[in-house]
């Protein structure tokens, strides 16, 4: 490790992270006289934030981190290691471990890195959707999974039923696909009933063999499966996914894409510097005004000093205070504005803008496009890292900014050195010259 760069940001990262505080406060999940000795948890808190950081998933962060001696540096090595730090799967089990609560300290630790920024009395707040990872629903993509879903609990718990249906499940699926065809929509929608048909013969065929224990133990999933069934087209409270049941639909106005299928996540940065305080995944698809307790909430525990103003879209009209927040949303210039009104006005729209492309970098450069933990602690989970990721991010960007400005300082120093050699030479070569001349 004598070998590595110096001003390496990422080994510059490592030494400005308060890694004590983070070890004080995740140390509570784990037991000093049971079982297993654990990884050092400087490791796995550094795997979360490398895999956030560069885009990785669990298996490609652990392959990374034994070929990438920088990445065993910032999490807290001293010498090269050749094998592997952990399994995947360890990565799973840590993060079920310490939960939402043990990721807002990482989060936090993030936002301590940027101590003057971050306690800005203005901030800005936006939502937008974290897609899950599933395929797009359709009732018919639902009732198909259900069906097989049943076959596999057939099968373990050795169960005989009376028809599988597999044939008839085939061709319906078949028939399925024209279901946009003029002409063939009348015989989709008949596919589709008799698989709801299907679904609901096998449910019941099971439930007759079932023991009082089994019956108990399939309770919760055969109650989503009924309610499945049992839904319809332009019910509000619909099941788009069996495995992500907490899923729901959110329409934000995008011409690419009129649907997104995940949860609403919410947003606060401050308004010069642009660090993420806060960031709030919803269990239900509520309007944008009534999230505000909750971000204004999460955001005010990383801080020292209360937030005083919030600049938010025309999403969140009808809010004007919360607790002793000011909400301001910025309105369109009219007539009677004076040219100072509608340049004020015109800087507060360019200003709240700022924080679309802050989303935009969370999507595409620290995962949040889509996202790929299970449950809504999953979301909850990856959204805080991805916040996370930002703040150690901007924080690098600072860092090699800062150095340039000192590469170039020196730059230009060692320049005017060599100018004011060669303009001595020149001088004292024209006077010599001259007494030469005398």
């Amino acid at each position: 490790m004598d070998m590595l760069d110096g001003n390496d940001p990422l080994i510059a990262l490592s030494h400005a992270i308060d890694w004590t505080k983070i070890e004080e406060a995740l140390s509570q999940y784990y037991s000093l006289d049971k079982g297993r000795p654990a990884k050092p948890l400087r490791l796995m808190a550094g795997l979360l934030m490398l895999k956030q950081l560069e885009n990785l998933s669990d298996e490609n962060v652990v392959v990374q981190w034994k070929r990438n001696p920088y990445y065993q540096y910032f999490c807290g090595l001293s010498d090269y290691q050749c094998g592997l730090p952990c399994d995947a799967t360890e990565l799973v089990k840590f993060r079920n471990r310490i939960g939402q609560a043990g990721v807002d300290v990482i989060f936090g630790a993030s936002v301590a890195l940027h101590p003057e920024a971050s306690q800005e009395a203005h901030v800005i707040i936006d939502s937008t959707a974290q897609e899950k990872h599933i395929t797009y629903p359709t009732d018919g993509k639902l009732a198909i999974k259900m069906i097989h879903a049943l076959h596999k609990i057939a099968k373990r718990e050795c169960i005989t039923l009376r028809r599988t249906y597999l044939k008839e499940i085939k061709e319906h699926r078949i028939t399925l696909r024209f279901f946009r065809h003029p002409k063939k929509r009348h015989k989709a929608r008949s596919a589709m009933k008799r698989l709801r048909t299907i679904a609901g013969v096998l449910m019941r065929d099971m439930q007759r063999s079932f023991t009082s224990e089994q019956r108990e133990s399939y309770t919760e999933q055969f109650s989503l499966y009924t309610q499945v069934l049992l839904q319809k087209r332009n019910d509000k409270d619909k099941i788009y996914s069996l495995h992500e049941p907490h899923t729901y639909a959110m329409a934000k106005g995008k011409d690419h894409k009129s649907y997104e299928f995940g949860v609403k996540a919410s947003l606060a940065t401050t308004y010069t510097h642009g660090i993420v305080v806060g960031a709030v995944a919803h269990e239900a698809n509520e309007h944008d005004s009534k999230t505000l307790q909750a971000i204004l909430h999460h955001a005010s525990t990383h801080r020292h000093t209360p937030i005083q103003k919030a600049t938010c879209d025309r999403g969140y009209r009808g809010v004007k205070e919360v607790n002793t927040t000011h909400i301001c949303i910025p309105g369109i210039h009219l007539k009677r504005d004076t040219k100072e009104e509608k340049e004020q006005k015109r800087k507060q729209f360019r200003r709240r803008a700022a924080i679309e492309p802050l989303i935009g970098h969370l999507k595409h450069d620290h995962r949040m496009a889509r996202n790929y933990l299970k449950g809504f602690i999953g979301d909850q989970i990856n959204l805080l890292m991805a916040a996370c990721a930002w703040n150690l991010k901007k924080w690098m960007n600072l860092f090699i900014y800062a150095l340039f400005l000192a590469k170039d300082y020196r730059q230009v120093m060692v320049s005017i050195g060599y100018m004011k050699f060669y303009w001595n030479l020149w001088l004292w070569l024209g006077l010599t010259q001259r007494e030469s001349r005398l």
